[in-house]
């Protein structure tokens, strides 16, 4: 559950409980006995190691100079025990009494540990270390766990500069060991059991990877880490499949921004052009406003624009944290309105315009919707939101279900928040962002909408309010949902039958918008 009182994203509380429901998460799979039970348990052991470490380092020196005593030594004591039974379950296998005997002991531990600390320890720090500080403790967390070693070390210090000294010594022997048993190719799968196999195999093939967690990186780093369509081409080279996807051409424009810059336009134009002006469809990539660019979208957008037989565009906007919100929507609305101007030069008909993205560019779509409409300018023909953020909070059911869902957990998503708002808490409750609090007329305001949602996101609970809210309101809504897949899922057509077939959903909902103009 998300703690009981407000924080932002990057506060080491926020950050220390979304760590929590990550962990526990994996913990009710291995209770239920599915999903892989060695990858989840060295899946928790790397978890729990880094933020025991970070939190040693950062946050337990702190306890005993704010009185907190009696809190800071039961909590070491428990750290100690965890690790401790982290050992024991890394040299045991499943089914052997010693590895399930350690394994029912360590979820009782860290869960009681859990408990205390959510509703009692981090509660009394922030209230004598104030609010204020927790964003700075918060960067120190995240830098931590970026030096933290990737197994448990009980005999090591318990905190502070001791302690990170010897995480720094114990961490590259942890990698070699990791590297030479294959345990790193397993740390960033999705060891749930609750994905189809064609699924499966792309968090796989995105894990074989060995990448390193996105949510504990500097986004410089994590933006050099393969992303979720380099393990799509993977998957494709490994079944002998080719691409990319061919359409007629395409194209590379330099367009205004909305900072008096330029800003990057690709436009796919498809094979049957005909003689006639083309409908258009721009498709806004995702990223969380951090990570990612047109080229990692680029199958959705030759998807759609071969499935509609319309150009489609895709603006390549500025991404925080250089540039914060609202950088990336301001891009997107300059970005429709040139297309809209200037289609005639595209082969386009500005008449038969529509907008969709998948995650937040999902959100962005709907939000240039929304000003379009405030600003009483022509809106599109129809939007398409593939797994939007449709709020801020941590809404609903899917951010406890699939906390520890791939590529997505609920770490990286607070981590792109705190980029993206950086310095601006407010954001959170702009109507581009917030788009669960629009008033009945805002909803009511949007053109024919699709919504897709997926099973393993945690951001689905509030795609499906988002599409309840609009059908309530009046606005022309459908939703379809995705049992067995992940988030970014859409662009995996070429290897993935669910991704295949929600593009034909997004195609039929856009074409049928064209046909009636």
């Amino acid at each position: 559950m998300a703690l009981s009182y407000p924080t932002q994203p990057g506060d080491i509380d926020h950050l220390i409980a979304d760590d929590h429901a990550i962990v526990d998460r994996q913990f009710q799979h291995l209770e239920a006995g599915r999903g892989n039970r060695r990858v989840l348990v060295d899946q928790i052991s790397f978890e729990l190691a880094a933020h025991a470490f970070a939190e040693e380092v950062v946050l337990y020196p702190i306890w005993p100079e704010i009185g907190m005593t009696d809190e800071h030594d039961d909590a070491e004591h428990e750290h100690q025990q965890i690790k401790e039974l982290l050992v024991v379950l890394g040299k045991t296998e499943p089914g052997e009494p010693e590895f399930e005997e350690s394994l029912t002991t360590l979820i009782q531990v860290t869960r009681h540990h859990v408990d205390d600390e959510e509703n009692d320890e981090l509660p009394q720090f922030r209230a004598k270390a104030g609010a204020e500080r927790m964003a700075e403790l918060g960067k120190d967390f995240l830098t931590n766990k970026r030096e933290a070693p990737t197994r448990p070390h009980p005999h090591a210090p318990s905190e502070g500069f001791a302690e990170k000294v010897a995480g720094m010594l114990g961490k590259p022997l942890d990698m070699v060991r990791d590297m030479a048993s294959g345990r790193q190719k397993e740390l960033a799968t999705d060891a749930s059991g609750l994905l189809n196999p064609q699924a499966q195999a792309i968090v796989d093939a995105l894990s074989s990877f060995g990448p390193l967690p996105f949510e504990v990186l500097k986004p410089e780093q994590a933006r050099k880490q393969p992303g979720p369509d380099d393990a799509v081409k993977k998957v494709m080279a490994d079944r002998g499949i080719s691409g990319p996807e061919p359409v007629g051409s395409v194209q590379d424009l330099k367009i205004p921004n909305g900072a008096d810059g330029e800003q990057t336009l690709r436009v796919y134009t498809p094979s049957n052009a005909g003689d006639g002006p083309l409908p258009i469809v721009m498709w806004v990539h995702g990223g969380g406003w951090v990570l990612f660019d047109i080229d990692t979208y680029d199958a959705s957008c030759r998807g759609l624009c071969n499935k509609t037989n319309a150009i489609v565009v895709s603006p390549d906007y500025r991404r925080a944290p250089e540039a914060v919100f609202p950088a990336s929507h301001d891009d997107v609305l300059t970005a429709w309105t040139w297309v809209r101007e200037n289609a005639g030069q595209l082969g386009g008909d500005p008449d038969r315009m529509a907008i969709g993205g998948e995650s937040v560019g999902g959100t962005m779509a709907a939000a240039t919707s929304l000003q379009l409409a405030a600003n009483g300018q022509p809106t599109p023909v129809a939007q398409v939101c593939v797994y939007p953020l449709t709020t801020a909070e941590q809404f609903g059911e899917s951010m406890e279900d699939a906390a520890d869902g791939r590529p997505l957990n609920r770490a990286l998503l607070s981590w792109m928040a705190m980029h993206a708002f950086q310095g601006k808490p407010e954001a959170a409750t702009d109507p581009r962002i917030a788009l669960l609090d629009w008033t009945p007329a805002q909803r009511a305001s949007m053109p024919p909408t699709l919504v897709i949602t997926d099973e393993r996101d945690v951001l689905r609970s509030q795609g499906q309010q988002f599409a309840r809210d609009l059908e309530a309101a009046g606005a022309p809504t459908t939703h379809r949902y995705f049992a067995g897949v992940m988030h970014e899922f859409f662009g995996a057509a070429a290897v993935l039958d669910e991704a295949e077939q929600a593009q034909q959903d997004a195609a039929a909902h856009l074409t049928r918008a064209f046909s009636t103009r």
